[in-house]
């Protein structure tokens, strides 16, 4: 589809001098918005830079002995992963900001100066078109008025000329103005010619020549301002294209880094770095408190045997007194029998030493 400004809206030229204002202020309203897409854009990338900062892992830190499992390291690989994924969102911006914000700056600098050359063009040829319009109304007005009074001086020579009361040289002298008046009505009627003529012609070159080819190279301007625009959309949309694989790569190096966490594996380094290597304690076996009192026995054999019980039972739970508060408990109670034991002996040796 062709249409022409210059022949199908030749009477616009207030109505085209809006539109095209319009349209700058458009790509000046686009800009601004693939700008404020840009700061967009570096603020996500820098938020995300330092949130990936903020959870990496610190040297000589308490969190480097978490790195032996495989959620963290692959936690660490995540983060690595969306530092990359930060430094894209970098490069659109830096490329919405070479590709379009510049350049769409430049060029409505240089459309608004096309712009104010083609209207100054038009305004010009309009003013030509109205001086020779007033020109030629200027002297169809003289032309009307020298009419009017190369009327009245014939009517007065015809009036004077009549008259039989007045001298001969009277008619003649209004004879004589009344010429006078038709041929100045005459100069007038040629000037008024000339004038018609100028007037046509420059009638017919306004609107047929030069207002065509302004409003064509007008047309011209807009439709390369449209184009741009249409170019930097492309562009916008190919910004982001061009960091997709890359993107994605990076989306991948996270799913990978999912995928590689090995629960059984971390349940095996939980051994590794928490086993003891002890044995876990026997059964303890019954004590006889029932015996000591059926029968004497001295003080030196229930020493030992109770020193050689005492000594089994703490090698055999050393290793739970050591890690637990019950076991030292158990131990405190094992003595607090011990004390009591040794104490009813004693009464027992000299009931049977009185006895005796």
């Amino acid at each position: 589809m062709s249409c022409s400004w210059g022949t199908e809206l030749w009477d616009q030229f207030d109505n085209l001098e809006k539109h095209t204002q319009w349209g700058i202020e458009f790509l000046e309203r686009y800009t601004k918005f693939v700008k404020e897409r840009s700061e967009i854009e570096l603020s996500y990338a820098k938020q995300i830079r330092n949130l990936s900062k903020k959870y990496q892992l610190k040297k000589n830190s308490k969190e480097e002995e978490e790195f032996k499992y495989t959620t963290c390291r692959a936690f660490l690989i995540t983060l690595n992963e969306l530092n990359d994924y930060a430094g894209q969102h970098e490069v659109i911006a830096e490329n919405l900001s070479t590709q379009i914000i510049a350049e769409l700056s430049r060029y409505t600098q240089e459309l608004k100066a096309e712009r104010k050359s083609h209207f100054h063009d038009g305004r010009r040829a309009q003013q030509h078109i109205e001086n020779s319009w007033k020109q030629l109304e200027s002297s169809k007005r003289r032309f009307e008025r020298d009419c009017k009074e190369a009327d009245r001086a014939q009517h007065y020579f015809d009036k004077m000329d009549a008259d039989i009361n007045v001298t001969k040289a009277d008619v003649e002298k209004a004879k004589q103005q009344a010429q006078m008046r038709h041929q100045v009505a005459e100069d007038s009627k040629n000037e008024y010619l000339t004038y018609l003529q100028k007037f046509n012609k420059d009638q017919h070159e306004h609107y047929y020549t030069l207002i065509p080819h302004i409003f064509q190279r007008i047309q011209e301007m807009e439709e390369r301002r449209v184009g741009r625009v249409r170019e930097s959309m492309r562009v916008y949309t190919e910004v982001e294209h061009k960091v997709l694989p890359i993107v994605s790569k990076c989306l991948d190096g996270m799913t990978k880094a999912a995928e590689s966490i090995e629960p059984k594996m971390d349940s095996k380094q939980v051994v590794e770095s928490y086993k003891s290597g002890f044995e876990p304690p026997g059964d303890v076996e019954f004590e006889d408190y029932s015996v000591s009192m059926k029968r004497a026995v001295s003080e030196s054999s229930f020493l030992n045997v109770r020193g050689e019980n005492r000594r089994r039972s703490r090698s055999k739970l050393w290793p739970l007194l050591k890690r637990n508060k019950f076991g030292y408990k158990l131990m405190c109670g094992c003595v607090t029998c011990l004390i009591l034991m040794l104490f009813v002996n004693t009464i027992l040796n000299i009931s049977v030493l009185t006895a005796t």
